[in-house]
């Protein structure tokens, strides 16, 4: 993950994202993958009164959509329009009341945006954002994928058991395999799905990515608009995530998650930065993405990309807040990058409450010079020289969005480990063992790089002890 380049937009033209209060969404505002997927045609007005006024005089003509599709599909409930099948959580989060606003001109977006914060009935308007996802800075070392099994000698195995011992992970598979029924999301750029190291542990996944190349914008490459349901990569960067997770191959360690599986959300498109790609998609893809994971039933999602809060307005709300707050809601838990600064600043969605944001330290257990620290670090991870899958064979990758997979993979186990004994654990009482069982840093006094280094095993270990004493809590209740 990093920063967007100087000459390239933070944010997509004429378009923005207003979130209503509650109560006040129209219900005859479609939902963007009806309109994409379905043929549905966009709205062209929203309350008839002065929202409509203010988006018609400082921003022309206009479409609009929701940007989430309620969890209660047509089927489950033909007689009620898409807007009255949301229910209480959906409500509550956020996630009902988003809507994806496209305008016939743009120059006065800022204005627009002041005069709709105003409105009793809205609760913020904000642009619609782009995130950046490169492969961290990292140095790639790819090999070509042959028909046959990639050749071994093309990975540096001791360096790639290094990050795995660090963590203890082979001690922690054997406490606990994990359970293909045990579901991580990936919300990423997509991953390779015939790699012959990931495909026997990749469910089906899909696409949001929904982009429009524009004047000065970046060069997008290949499928960069039309919702699908191929996940396919083209960057790199989430199947090297993926590697970390559910490897399964002798060229490599096996994935830190064991038995769990992964679903691919491929809510990041591919643009060219030079001669490189890297990963571009806006906060209604990623967030329209996470949603589908979260209504699909996994339990861990992944989130190695972000925005640093510097790159915000100053009355401008964090990104991905609703999203989730609706996943914490829904009990998924919800696993990020730090970011890849070196600054001590606060990066979302790490920062959001609720949320395990992640440090890199490198094959010593050190802080990597570009970890993003901060308050909302919660623990660290391998993030330096971590060999993986890539988009033609293996890479060698540096960044906090290859820390942040040990540290859902771990959570995928700890679910699996809870579920085996009838017991699920919620969201904050993952992170919170996660940080108790963790190793402390090398060096005392560490700050802003979370409590301590993921320890696979103590966590797992923790997690039982937990469990013990929340059975006995229950029995004497």
């Amino acid at each position: 993950m990093m920063a967007l380049p100087s000459d390239w937009p933070k944010q997509l033209p004429r378009r923005l994202l207003l979130t209503l209060r509650l109560g006040e969404m129209p219900e005859h505002v479609p939902a963007w993958r009806a309109c994409q997927r379905h043929g549905v045609p966009f709205g062209e007005h929203l309350d008839g009164g002065p929202i409509d006024r203010l988006l018609s005089h400082f921003g022309g003509g206009m479409r609009l959509a929701r940007v989430h599709s309620a969890r209660t599909g047509r089927e489950q409930a033909p007689s009620r329009v898409g807007a009255r099948r949301f229910d209480d959580i959906e409500q509550l989060s956020g996630v009902a009341r988003v809507l994806r606003i496209e305008l016939q001109q743009g120059d006065r977006l800022p204005e627009l945006m002041t005069a709709l914060a105003q409105l009793p009935t809205v609760e913020h308007a904000r642009p619609e954002r782009l995130v950046d996802m490169g492969l961290d800075g990292s140095a790639v070392h790819p090999s070509p994928l042959p028909a046959a099994v990639p050749q071994a000698a093309s990975v540096d195995m001791q360096e790639a058991w290094a990050a795995r011992d660090l963590i203890r992970l082979t001690e922690a598979l054997a406490y606990a395999p994990g359970d293909p029924t045990v579901i991580m999301g990936l919300a990423d750029t997509g991953v390779v799905m015939d790699h012959p190291a990931l495909h026997r542990a990749l469910r089906p996944g899909f696409d949001t990515v929904d982009l429009q190349a524009g004047a000065g914008g970046p060069e997008l490459v290949g499928d960069d608009a039309g919702a699908d349901a191929d996940p396919q990569d083209e960057v790199g960067h989430g199947t090297g995530c993926a590697g970390i997770v559910c490897a399964d191959s002798p060229e490599l360690p096996p994935g830190a998650a064991g038995r769990c599986q992964v679903l691919p959300a491929r809510v990041l498109g591919a643009a060219l930065k030079g001669q490189r790609r890297v990963g571009i998609g806006s906060v209604a893809n990623i967030d329209a993405g996470m949603k589908r994971l979260i209504d699909l039933g996994v339990k861990v999602i992944n989130m190695s990309f972000g925005t640093a809060s510097s790159q915000l307005s100053p009355d401008e709300p964090p990104p991905h807040s609703e999203v989730v707050r609706y996943a914490l809601a829904r009990g998924v838990i919800l696993v990020a990058a730090s970011g890849n600064s070196g600054l001590t600043e606060p990066f979302y969605p790490a920062a959001l409450p609720g949320v395990i944001a992640v440090g890199a330290v490198d094959l010593q257990g050190k802080p990597a010079r570009f970890s993003t620290r901060g308050d909302h670090v919660a623990l660290s991870a391998p993030g330096q020289g971590i060999w993986t899958c890539g988009l033609n064979g293996w890479q060698r990758a540096n960044g906090t969005s290859f820390a942040a997979p040990f540290v859902s993979a771990v959570c995928a186990l700890m679910a699996a480990r809870a579920e085996a004994r009838a017991c699920p654990i919620d969201p904050e009482m993952t992170r919170q063992l996660l940080m108790q069982s963790s190793r402390p840093h090398a060096q005392a006094g560490e700050s802003g790089m979370g409590r301590g280094v993921l320890d696979a095993l103590a966590a797992l270990r923790a997690l039982d002890d937990w469990l013990d004493r929340h059975d006995g809590l229950q029995a004497d209740d």
